[in-house]
């Protein structure tokens, strides 16, 4: 035995734990006649132990957002999971960050949600799924700190700047309604009204004016672009493409779904076109497999893969 539960295994102990909160007494025979069954079980048992212990030490209340609700719901089972996972073998999976961090920030969405939030200067956001930001307002400047994910922007008249702060850099409206997003690619700067005056960590300043869109790194900057058709489409729930890879569709649906979406490098190639609804993924998939030679294989309930048909011999 290798000493590390299966992803299959730590799924159920996650459900072990949502179902202990809803039903108490009344499930923990059953609950240990499932540890005995597999020594796996109880090593996955075991991390939900440590893993509650050690978020019992952090400030803040996220033990208690994240582990000890009163009253949890089958939702959180995942939410556990991703803990779970975060608090031992992640990077193995190939999970690229703690979801559970989100928690932390000011304002925040889950996996597939969105948001709208008025601040107290009147400035309007909807944030996109599983996005983290943090707001600092004071008497000199108004800022956001977006930790992660997207998030439109509509700034409310005020003397005061307004400034959205990224790993990449910073950016300035202009008397605006613009978008950022934050991600391993760097920040996406997307303008539909006025301007933002982007400043890099290690890069020239530029300004972006109405109608353009912006990548950039830390030290590197992109073209500036006309934007894109549909790139504010997540606000109606959908993403529209127009002649995609498939392996970048998938990437994209897969942010507004829970657990892990990937697509196989024979399938990748495929090209892709249309609207799509992010809100009914589980739909989207099958009308694919439905107008593309591909199927979606599920590793566990929440671990698709989508891989190309072989022809026939």
């Amino acid at each position: 035995m290798s000493g590390k539960p299966s992803l299959q295994t730590l799924e159920a102990a996650a459900s072990w734990y949502v179902t202990l909160c809803e039903q108490g007494d009344a499930a923990r025979e059953a609950h240990r006649q499932w540890l005995q069954s597999d020594p796996a079980h109880a090593l996955a048992w075991a991390r939900v132990a440590r893993l509650q212990a050690t978020l019992g030490g952090l400030e803040g209340g996220i033990a208690k957002a994240a582990l000890n609700g009163a009253q949890a719901q089958r939702r959180q089972v995942l939410k556990v999971l991703a803990l779970l996972l975060a608090a031992g073998g992640s990077a193995a999976l190939g999970l690229p960050y703690s979801p559970w961090r989100n928690t932390l920030a000011d304002l925040h969405t889950g996996v597939g949600e969105r948001r709208h939030v008025i601040l107290a200067d009147g400035s309007r956001l909807v944030l996109n799924t599983d996005t983290a930001l943090d707001v600092q307002f004071d008497a000199q400047q108004r800022q956001l700190r977006l930790r992660r994910g997207e998030v439109l922007i509509e700034t409310a008249a005020d003397s005061r700047p307004f400034r959205v702060q990224t790993a990449a850099g910073s950016l300035q409206a202009l008397g605006t309604r613009f978008m950022v997003r934050s991600d391993e690619a760097g920040t996406q700067l997307s303008v539909f009204e006025h301007a933002v005056q982007v400043s890099p960590l290690a890069a020239a300043e530029l300004r972006v004016e109405a109608g353009q869109r912006l990548l950039f790194s830390a030290t590197q900057v992109q073209p500036v672009l006309a934007l894109a058709a549909g790139g504010d489409a997540w606000l109606r729930g959908q993403l529209i493409v127009a002649d995609w890879r498939l392996d970048a569709f998938i990437a994209e649906l897969a942010r507004y779904r829970p657990g892990r979406l990937v697509c196989d490098e024979q399938a990748a190639g495929l090209r892709i076109s249309g609207i799509f609804q992010v809100d009914d993924s589980d739909a989207v998939l099958a009308n694919l497999s439905g107008t593309l030679p591909i199927r979606v294989r599920w590793i566990s309930r929440w671990w698709g893969r989508v891989e190309r048909l072989q022809p026939v011999a």
